[in-house]
């Protein structure tokens, strides 16, 4: 199996995860069978190891709530919804401000043409 995230995810080394990552949800494959799913409970690291610990992972009989990651490990973390969205709407902000001043532009052109 090869995980590989969503487009909804981006991708992080487990090395990278901080404080800041805790309560995000978190997607990564531990091994070559399992993909696991759930949200960052915890954070501990050594020079050579991440540990994450998780909610909503475990309680099965086969399920862990924690694991221990190699520090250049690929984990996916969700992409910020209001982040995204604000850089959409900012980049729409500025097609629709070229539009308008392109429409000002030549509406000006069409004046002076029309007053020579």
């Amino acid at each position: 199996m090869e995980y590989n995230g969503s487009p909804t995810e981006k991708a992080v080394n487990a090395g990278d995860l901080d404080r800041r990552h805790v309560g995000q949800s978190v997607s990564f494959q531990p091994n070559d069978f399992t993909v696991v799913f759930g949200t960052i409970a915890g954070i501990a690291r050594t020079e050579a190891l991440v540990y994450l610990s998780l909610d909503g992972v475990g309680g099965g009989t086969h399920l862990k709530d924690e694991y221990d990651l190699p520090i250049d490990h690929q984990v996916y973390l969700q992409l910020d919804p209001l982040g995204s969205a604000e850089k959409g709407l900012s980049e729409a902000a500025s097609f629709v401000k070229e539009k308008l001043d392109d429409i000002t532009k030549n509406l000006r052109d069409r004046e002076q043409g029309k007053s020579e």
